[in-house]
């Protein structure tokens, strides 16, 4: 045990990172920026260089926008098969399996999050590109037999185009895995853009992919900044799509800048989720889960289960056992197999996590674990302890903003009607949960909750097969799923006419 009884696993020593050296990916070529231009990121729990990479700019975004227009339109990828993509994409699933150490190992070096954690998500990962590959065979239309003996309609869904990527920092690879597989199976082309401080592993994706035998600019990576590449791959007049998954601010401005050119745009923002329980819920089961929602990936998922409202008969039980179970989630070393919570990812990010807590702490709110940075034995201070916040209102930040850090707030209902206002007050929808042993009570609040998942006595379980996406500020659109599919594909409508007995509009003269 170690701060304030805490369970803290220290510095395993100072890791042997050779630093990796990262470029673009355009047009089926590797390369650095054309000024040379560079960034670095130094890992957020041991502070050593990771990685040394490109930093695109004008030049290179342009060029693989260009290489992925004339991919996608001269149908060396979009004319393909379904079984020839879904092969590729069977191919490309293998290879990641065959790397999920590497991945995992510069994704935990880079983002902080533990080694065991980010190994399950490559894994993960590879999964969603198994499924893909499968979706890649049922890419289907309709047909219309019904519109009269002499007319044949017909329905076509055709790949939108060149796609723009944009993905976070929190899940690099597996959000990549959500967008880009998808895109391909359904005949796509596209340019990717991760994350400037988590950048490795999209670059180790790009090679996979041109080992697996992808055509040569179907898909690019352009490393860098939202500005501008971030702002050319939104704007740019040859992109036909873009989907973005990160804040809700940046969404918000990329669906402005793209509607000059009325583009595709699918978003997958923020939350502020909330688990319901009802006074015959599971304590045992909802405890542990209310534990891993809020800890998961240090409260830097926008899954992340940050508010819970709970029935005030059972509030002050289930605050006591939430804080107990607390004290025994291992924070620390992210490269320690024991490790269920690494470091923050920036010192600017850790900084805004405590001033939602020190803002509900002055507006009156109770602090019950945590609250103040964590200093970790050997790594230092970018860390953040498990945080509990009871006592809060509806009106108060840390009740309606996203927090994205290892911060509960704790709130108190008496009737359905109030657990279903409080769960709908936040401009957000994106998940929800509910506990409670009556089948009734889950149904109803799964019907009235406005999000896009709900989850009854368990939560954040997910699967390839179900779509994820949000509701209200969350976004819009789909990932996962067939729905996932159906977001990069066009609907065409083709009326044949079959017989020659169509009337004239102007009927022929006498004379003719």
């Amino acid at each position: 045990m170690g701060v304030e009884g805490l369970t803290l696993v220290g510095a395993r020593g100072a890791p042997v990172v050779e630093p990796f050296a990262a470029r673009h990916l355009i047009a089926g070529a590797w390369q650095g920026s054309a000024d040379g231009a560079t960034f670095e990121r130094l890992s957020p729990a041991h502070g050593v260089l990771v990685t040394r990479a490109a930093k695109g700019g004008a030049a290179e975004t342009e060029a693989a926008i260009a290489a992925a227009r004339a991919a996608f339109d001269d149908g060396r990828w979009s004319e393909r098969s379904g079984k020839e993509r879904a092969t590729l994409l069977l191919r490309v699933a293998d290879l990641i399996d065959r790397e999920r150490e590497r991945i995992a190992r510069i994704e935990t070096l880079e983002a902080g999050k533990p080694i065991a954690q980010a190994r399950a998500e490559i894994e993960g990962a590879a999964d969603l590109w198994r499924y893909a590959a499968a979706l890649a065979r049922t890419v289907a239309g309709d047909s219309h037999n019904s519109l009269g003996p002499d007319m044949l309609g017909l329905v076509l869904k055709e790949p939108i185009g060149v796609v723009s990527i944009i993905c976070p920092w929190n899940f690099p690879f597996l959000i990549a895995s959500q967008k880009l597989p998808f895109a391909l199976a359904a005949g796509c082309a596209a340019v990717v853009k991760p994350s400037e401080m988590t950048p490795s592993t999209t670059v180790i994706l790009g090679e996979l992919l041109v080992e697996a035998g992808l055509p040569a600019g179907v898909v690019n990576i352009v490393l860098g900044y939202g500005q501008p590449v971030g702002a050319i791959m939104t704007t740019d007049p040859r992109v036909d799509m873009v989907t973005f998954t990160g804040s809700t601010a940046v969404g918000k401005g990329i669906v402005a800048a793209a509607a000059p050119t009325l583009k595709k745009v699918s978003l997958e923002l923020g939350g502020k989720n909330p688990q319901v329980l009802f006074p015959d819920a599971d304590l045992d089961a909802a405890v542990d889960a209310i534990v891993f929602g809020v800890y998961f990936n240090a409260g830097e998922c926008c899954n992340s289960g940050s508010r819970i409202i709970v029935h005030e008969d059972i509030a002050e039980a289930v605050t006591e056992r939430v804080v107990a179970l607390s004290r025994k989630v291992t924070f620390g070393d992210p490269l320690d197999e024991a490790t269920k919570v690494g470091a923050i990812v920036s010192p600017e990010h850790r900084a805004k996590i405590d001033a939602y807590v020190r803002g509900a702490v002055a507006a009156g709110a109770i602090l019950r674990l945590g609250g103040a940075p964590l200093e970790v034995p050997g790594l230092g201070g970018q860390f953040y302890q498990p945080t509990v916040v009871a006592g809060v209102t509806p009106d108060m930040a840390i009740a309606r903003e996203e927090v994205f850090g290892p911060v509960l707030s704790v709130l108190t209902f008496r009737t359905m009607e109030e657990a279903i206002a409080l769960t709908n007050a936040a401009a957000y929808g994106l998940s929800a949960g509910v506990w409670s042993a009556n089948v009734h009570t889950c149904l109803e609040f799964a019907r009235r909750a406005r999000a896009g998942t709900v989850w009854t006595n368990s939560w954040m379980d997910g699967f390839a097969e179900m779509p994820f996406g949000g509701m209200k500020e969350s976004g819009q659109g789909r990932e996962l799923g067939r729905y996932g599919l159906e977001e990069f594909l066009e609907v065409k409508t083709v009326q044949m006419r079959i017989g020659r007995t169509r009337a004239p509009w102007v009927a022929p003269s006498a004379a003719g």
